[in-house]
């Protein structure tokens, strides 16, 4: 959950928006930055650790999917922090883009502040739910991840396979992955792999987990009936059931 060391960056153009977020989360004890836009949102990640970012989408200049798409795809050390984005719109597939492209949240407006803590607050608690005695380290610290026949190329995101062909993934589809790589041979239930890939609310759409790690499988050529790499646990979730091996760190990639 959300605690006093926790720094929040909001960025948004909208100056009344910002101050009054701004105000609202300093007073339950977070800690916040604004920035009006990408220029000053980078900025701030340059100079500031922050742990998790409420970015609003509609902005001048680029706006807050590109800004999300970007930080995601670099390999700086604030690629993974939490976002939550807030829009005007609330149609599903404006949803579901902010999510391929990296969100763990979608907070349409007008909300209330106290909304926005409770989302910040599951957001940081997810964030930091993986399962005892586990950690992802072998993603985070990894140039490469080797498992059955494929690589993941973890600064470029995407798959390799035995002929060296370039398998793209969406957002999801790489966190998904990512998971399951950083806890080999260990049962992960839905409400885990929910919590530690989309961080949503129970908005969620039922059978999202199922029909992502269908698509995950149609990326590794995994037989749906038989599956060799992703299993399914009947009545416990799913199993990545190979070993990974970590080859070489993400600074190598610069070298």
């Amino acid at each position: 959950m959300a605690n006093q060391q926790d720094h929040i960056l909001i960025v948004d153009d909208d100056r009344d928006i910002r101050s009054l977020l701004a105000d609202y989360l300093e007073k339950q004890g977070l800690r916040c930055t604004t920035a009006a836009d990408g220029r000053e949102m980078k900025s701030a990640l340059d100079h500031h650790r922050v742990d998790l970012i409420v970015l609003d989408v509609m902005m001048p200049g680029e706006d807050g999917l590109t800004l999300c798409r970007n930080l995601r795809a670099g390999n700086g050390a604030h690629a993974n922090t939490p976002i939550l984005m807030l829009t005007a719109r609330g149609e599903d597939m404006d949803r579901i883009i902010g999510l391929e492209m990296g969100a763990d949240d979608y907070l349409p407006k007008p909300f209330v502040p106290r909304e926005l803590y409770a989302r910040i607050r599951a957001i940081l608690r997810r964030a930091r739910a993986l399962p005892p005695n586990l950690d992802s380290a072998t993603v985070t610290n990894a140039r490469e991840l080797h498992f059955a026949h494929w690589r993941l190329d973890t600064v470029n995101r995407h798959l390799i396979d035995v002929q060296g062909t370039v398998v793209a993934l969406s957002g999801a589809e790489y966190r998904m992955l990512g998971v399951f790589l950083a806890h080999p041979q260990c049962v992960l239930s839905r409400d885990q792999l929910m919590e530690l890939t989309q961080g949503r609310e129970a908005d969620v759409f039922d059978r999202s987990i199922d029909l992502l790690i269908s698509r995950l499988r149609q990326r590794l050529g995994d037989n749906a009936r038989e599956p060799a790499i992703i299993k399914t646990v009947r009545n416990e979730g799913y199993v990545l059931a190979c070993e990974v091996k970590p080859v070489g760190h993400p600074s190598a990639a610069a070298q």
